[in-house]
């Protein structure tokens, strides 16, 4: 009778293979053998050139905007299911689409609650992934979902750097339960920016809720898409008087105009992970890793044992 194979396999998605070989490696392994073919319209088609019958796998790769992405995951998953793999974790840095977790106007789709039943319908077993853009889209899937949060790796970082009179910052309202979780963890002060905006990624006002004068502020952000909101923070903070202004933003969206506007703006650095690729390097943007973090998890979720310790949120 054939041994059961309970080994877990490392496979990624093409955009995200950097991390994939960090958490790889961070975990002890080394990546399974994919190839993808691509038809001349397009179309692709991943393969997997080893056998995962009776595996836990485990599929690394962010879905961010556009489609090819998600779709690249969605093709593995279900390539891993219908090869009989024993479970199938899909490991998702960055969670694309989120932002739609909501009708916030008629007639508009609620993405990533469509997004997790898709997941679901094409294999997954489990989602792994870091800082949704809204906690509540956990909700939305049916399988486990083990969110983690990147102050595990960013906490460190800010303790690293000594800062006297710290001051916590969201960028916007939404995002202050995230900013007052890092305040309580640092021991600091917490402003809010209110802002108010004429479409997306357009802001026709902003204002500041509370007292920079004199502060060292870090902005805490889940993602930095056209960089608008940050760097108007940012620059809105240093002229109510604010020593300096630093952003942490999980993410790197970084789309339009993003890095320009971060190269002018008044940041003193942005602070990201690398669960998306950089487009380009930046004198400001400084990378920290989460590799270390997925592998641990990944590593604790193949062996049954608890991950409770990474949600020190």
């Amino acid at each position: 009778m054939p041994t059961l194979v309970t080994d877990a396999k490392f496979f990624n998605c093409t955009q995200s293979r950097e991390l994939a070989e960090k958490i790889a490696a961070a975990y002890g392994s080394k990546l399974g053998n994919v190839i993808t073919s691509t038809y001349s319209d397009g179309e692709f088609q991943p393969s997997f050139e080893e056998s995962v019958r009776g595996a836990r796998v485990f599929i690394i790769g962010s879905t961010h905007p556009g489609a090819d992405h998600l779709m690249e995951m969605l093709l593995m998953l279900d390539a891993a299911k219908r090869a009989s793999a024993r479970h199938i974790t899909a490991v998702m840095p960055y969670f694309g689409w989120a932002r739609q977790d909501r009708k916030d106007k008629p007639r508009v789709p609620i993405a990533a609650k469509m997004i997790a039943s898709i997941l679901e319908t094409a294999g997954a077993t489990r989602i792994i992934t870091m800082d949704l853009h809204a906690d509540q889209i956990q909700g939305f899937f049916e399988k486990p979902v083990d969110h983690l949060f990147a102050s595990t790796v960013f906490l460190p970082y800010l303790r690293n750097l000594n800062l006297s009179n710290l001051t916590i910052a969201s960028p916007d309202m939404g995002g202050s339960k995230r900013a007052y979780a890092y305040s309580k963890a640092l021991e600091s002060d917490v402003v809010i920016c209110y802002k108010q905006r004429v479409k997306a990624n357009v802001i026709s006002h902003m204002e500041l809720i509370g007292n920079v004068e004199g502060r060292n502020v870090v902005l805490v952000d889940d993602m930095v898409d056209t960089a608008g909101t940050l760097t108007k923070a940012a620059d809105l903070m240093m002229e109510r008087g604010a020593i300096s202004v630093r952003a942490i933003c999980t993410h790197p969206v970084l789309s339009g105009e993003a890095y320009e506007r971060v190269e002018k703006s008044k940041l003193q650095e942005l602070i990201v992970t690398d669960s998306i690729p950089l487009k380009k390097e930046s004198r400001k943007i400084k990378v920290v890793s989460c590799a270390d973090l997925f592998a641990d998890v990944m590593n604790r979720v193949h062996n049954n044992r608890s991950i409770s310790s990474k949600f020190i949120m």
